[in-house]
């Protein structure tokens, strides 16, 4: 982030888990300090149980919150029955980033193999704000910030970067 010009985003960072608590939530830590080491605000945090209902209603709330640009989420969004990350969210986008699953499942080819094709991990934009949905896994989160969410928050990314439609200045 280009700390220069004081720029950031301010962020919220949900947990879709039936068991992790705050104690142990090590993918959501894992965001929350990335976002931070790059001059970023995390704003609101939560853990939420993989109901697709609870799920949309935080979201909701997130999307219509003047205070936050950015949601990323990790958990539920694996091929089992009990995973509605992506049911619950898709309804509530005005338009999907389909790269975003793309390259993220291209990026966890190399470290899971075929199995990537069981994730569902989307990205995409509500009401002005830019939403990420990943795997709970600590390294899938790893994987995505590293490879693509890092530099499309960054203001300072060329070619191109999502941030530059969100960003905020201030100390």
């Amino acid at each position: 982030m280009n700390h220069a010009n004081n720029m950031f985003l301010n962020c919220a960072v949900m947990t879709v888990s039936d068991t992790r608590t705050p104690d142990d939530d090590s993918s959501g830590d894992y965001l929350v300090d990335a976002l931070s080491r790059e001059g970023h605000r995390c704003v609101d945090r939560d853990i939420v149980k993989d109901n697709i209902y609870e799920i949309r209603r935080i979201f909701s709330e997130w999307i219509a919150d003047s205070r936050i640009q950015v949601i990323i989420s990790n958990g539920g969004t694996g091929f089992s029955l009990g995973n509605s990350l992506p049911e619950a969210v898709r309804p509530l986008l005005d338009k999907e980033i389909t790269g975003f699953g793309e390259i993220f499942r291209q990026l966890s080819y190399g470290e899971v193999g075929s199995a990537t094709i069981q994730s569902r991990a989307l990205a995409g934009y509500a009401n002005g704000k830019l939403l990420f949905c990943l795997p709970g896994a600590t390294k899938s989160c790893m994987t995505a910030w590293e490879g693509i969410i890092r530099d499309q928050l960054d203001c300072t990314y060329l070619p191109g970067n999502l941030a530059t439609h969100f960003a905020s200045t201030g100390g």
